[in-house]
């Protein structure tokens, strides 16, 4: 269901489909029916052999592992806690753990690293146990959500029981009653020596920490790398992350954060957990499951292509039937993409590996350079993967707005729907970029911005389409066979089946001109706002038309929807006024939510929000009867004694707010400031920031600061003054008219006289 929007029902089981294939190449897997009997699929095992018993012995690492373990017995805490490891890796891991706790010292921050299944999360839950037993009184955890510390809180518990600490007698549980949570443990209360706690927090509660003795940073280049640095402080820090699987975010972005921590703070190397748990070294069950899952592709290649022009660069069309068709070539080029996807966004899951493959809605583009060699895979610079959004039924929308039922996808209709209450835009068809990304060491170099320019004259109908003589698409997906056979269920005998490749696999890239673009009204993206999304997405002229108040959690970034009106045609150009009335009511509730729930904004993120290129807000000129409304006779004076140097800023801080919501609701046409004193204007007047704080934002001196306040001030008091010299004005030419009028008489009376 996740996978269905309302226009898009047939889901395709690609990710199935490979799933079998891919079973057929596992040495170690034997698919079996009811008897018993081996289907034809596991023809593989065939030749299975028995291990000589001679052959299974204790390995170099477990008999390293049992001496570290007999060195310690006799040295509580580390002992019992390291007797519970299972690899060499992890128990040196714990031991060094333990070692930097006895110390006692403040030491940059330790990290460490592993890969999925290595034991990171019990190292570090014996390592907390290790800390109550030094007497640690205020031990924080966090991660970005509690569900992902199931396993760290239950060896913290193991530790416990290792060190002969009794539930209800010397510690005590809470769990959380957030039904997110699943009651996952949220804090536990030590109370055998003195009153001791591990509590865990929120990235965003840093504030939180005054009172740490020790601080556990679990999965951290899953955290926003600012939220990690406003963490770190006067107490020790351990800090973990997972370079791959789907519980971690790449090994680029962890090597960036810890690189970045060594570089400011002087941390040493990481420790490293390379011995698996799960799995036997070299087992082929897991190096299946790596492949299938795509767990490993977190290391992106270089390329050896060099950084040709982006005007040189094309946007292919990514046939999704031959990319999971378990091709080589095809496992290869996916490789390659779920690298560069896991490298540009922090959290990626098998699930989004399969969406990518089954949801009817989705499509996937990528950018490629000049292709000088036909018999090697081409480079990628750039992914796009794209969901087809709208197409509403009615019944579907009056469900929604009556009754606040929502279908499965269409993000950004149901959320434009509900903000403005608008019944006709989710019949609109629109395209969602859920991700836009680039090779990491080919960003902030025009890719990215090549791909879309692209992919938004694809949708407008620039690219000249090779079609047959009704209209359609020569190799338009719709109507291409998949190379399936359909058989009936009757017809199929488990034992006789022989499972293989598609007979007929499609082209895996397409050039734009080879597809028919569906009909579009729009496209649009979703995205957690931070100043450089923003800038990107306004230089293609997107208009943000929605924007969360409340954060989220994690990233404490809010929710913003932007969109593009796409043009095919000359003839729909008179319907792209919608877009226009969208952003003219989202700068009025902007201006109005800036001095609350967007008052953490900083000015150049809430100036950019106001202002886009790409919609013309016509201004208006001032009148006397809205001065006469906001403003008192005795406030003009005020802003004319300041401007004249009589007075100091703080006797008309009052004013800004007015000044600056008749400037930014465009009722000043006549008035032109610059654009540091816009920010300023704007920091002061609707987010009520001192000058202080707008110090600390600029990086200038208060004197800079106020120097440009003072011009705004006074360009805006000169403003208010012409515009009152004009009524004056005005009014006096009306009174002298009338004046001349009262000694005229008629013509026939001053003739008789």
């Amino acid at each position: 269901k996740r996978y269905r929007t309302e226009a898009h029902q047939n889901v395709t089981c690609r990710f199935n489909e490979r799933l079998i294939l891919s079973l057929a190449d596992c040495s170690r897997c034997l698919l079996v029916n009811d008897d018993l009997t081996v289907l034809p699929l596991s023809s593989r095992t065939a030749d299975v052999k028995p291990v000589e018993v001679a052959l299974i012995g204790t390995s170099e690492q477990n008999e390293l592992l049992a001496e570290l373990k007999e060195s310690l017995v006799d040295t509580p805490p580390a002992g019992p806690l390291v007797s519970l490891c299972r690899t060499y890796d992890q128990a040196k891991a714990v031991a060094q753990f333990i070692d930097a706790l006895a110390e006692k010292q403040l030491k940059p921050p330790t990290s460490l690293t592993a890969g999925r299944g290595r034991g990171k999360s019990a190292a570090m839950g014996l390592a907390i146990a290790g800390s109550i037993a030094f007497g640690y009184v205020n031990v924080y955890v966090t991660s970005p959500s509690p569900e992902n510390l199931i396993t760290l809180f239950e060896f913290i518990l193991k530790g416990f029981d290792a060190l002969e600490y009794q539930e209800h007698t010397d510690y005590t549980i809470i769990r959380s009653t957030n039904p997110d949570f699943n009651k996952a443990i949220i804090r536990i209360n030590i109370t055998r020596n003195n009153r001791q706690t591990i509590q865990y927090i929120s990235p965003s509660d840093a504030h939180l920490l005054n009172a740490a003795d020790l601080l556990i940073i679990d999965e951290a280049a899953a955290i926003p790398l600012p939220m990690v640095k406003a963490m770190l402080g006067s107490y020790l820090v351990f800090m973990a992350s997972t370079i791959n699987g789907y519980e971690g975010t790449g090994r680029s972005l962890s090597l960036k954060l810890l690189s970045q921590l060594q570089k400011d703070n002087g941390a040493p190397p990481p420790i490293k957990l390379e011995e698996s748990i799960r799995y036997s070294p070299g087992d082929p069950v897991e190096s299946w499951l790596t492949s299938l899952l795509c767990l490993d592709a977190t290391v992106v290649q270089n390329l050896s292509s060099g950084c040709p022009p982006p005007e040189a660069c094309e946007l292919y069309y990514i046939d999704r039937d031959a990319l999971f068709s378990y091709h080589r070539a095809a496992e290869a080029f996916l490789q390659r993409i779920v690298s560069i996807c896991v490298s540009s966004h922090y959290k990626n899951s098998p699930n989004d590996l399969q969406m990518m493959s089954d949801a009817p809605a989705h499509h996937l583009f990528c950018l490629l350079g000049p292709i000088t060699k036909k018999d090697q895979l081409p480079e990628i610079l750039v992914v796009i993967q794209v969901c087809l959004e709208g197409q509403i039924s009615t019944q579907a929308i009056q469900n929604s707005l009556a009754r606040g039922m929502k279908g499965a996808g269409d993000l950004i209709p149901w959320n434009v729907t509900e903000q403005y209450g608008d019944r006709e835009f989710p019949k609109l068809s629109g395209a969602r970029i859920v991700r836009i990304a680039t090779h990491p060491n080919y960003q902030r170099m025009g890719y990215g911005k090549r791909a879309l320019k692209q992919l938004k004259a694809y949708f407008e109908g620039k690219f000249m389409t090779l079609s047959d003589d009704n209209g359609h698409a020569m190799d338009d997906e719709e109507n291409n066979g998949n190379g399936i056979e359909t058989i009936d269920d009757e017809e199929v005998d488990l034992l006789k089946e022989v499972i293989a490749p598609r007979k007929k696999i499609p082209t895996l890239l397409k050039r734009l001109t080879e597809r028919k673009p569906e009909p579009l009204d729009y496209i649009g993206t979703s995205f957690g706002l931070t100043g450089e999304l923003l800038r990107f997405w306004k230089s293609q002229k997107f208009v943000p038309v929605y924007l969360s108040q409340k954060e989220n959690e994690l990233t404490g970034e809010h929710s913003c929807i932007m969109l593009c009106p796409i043009s095919p045609s000359v003839e729909r150009l008179e319907t792209q006024d919608w877009i226009k009335q969208y952003f003219v009511d989202f700068r009025r509730r902007i201006l109005k939510l800036l001095g609350k729930s967007f008052s953490r904004f900083t000015t150049g993120i809430a100036l950019s929000l106001l202002e886009n290129k790409a919609i013309n807000v016509d201004a208006r000129e001032l009148r006397q009867s809205t001065i006469d409304e906001v403003f008192l006779p005795h406030d003009i004076q005020r802003l004319e004694n300041y401007v004249s140097n009589q007075v100091e800023y703080k006797l008309i801080m009052d004013l800004t707010t007015d000044l600056a919501g008749l400037y930014f609701q465009g009722k000043m046409a006549g008035a032109h400031i610059e654009s540091l004193q816009k920010a300023i204007l704007l920091g002061c007047g609707l987010q009520n920031k001192s000058i202080e704080k707008l110090m600390e934002e600029f990086h200038m001196p208060s004197n800079q600061v106020l120097a440009k306040f003072y011009d705004c001030i006074k360009k805006l008091t000169a403003y208010l003054t012409q515009v009152m010299e004009r009524t004056i004005e005005g009014t006096m030419a009306k009174e002298s008219q009338l004046d001349m009028g009262d000694g005229l008489v008629p013509l026939r009376q001053t003739l008789n006289e």
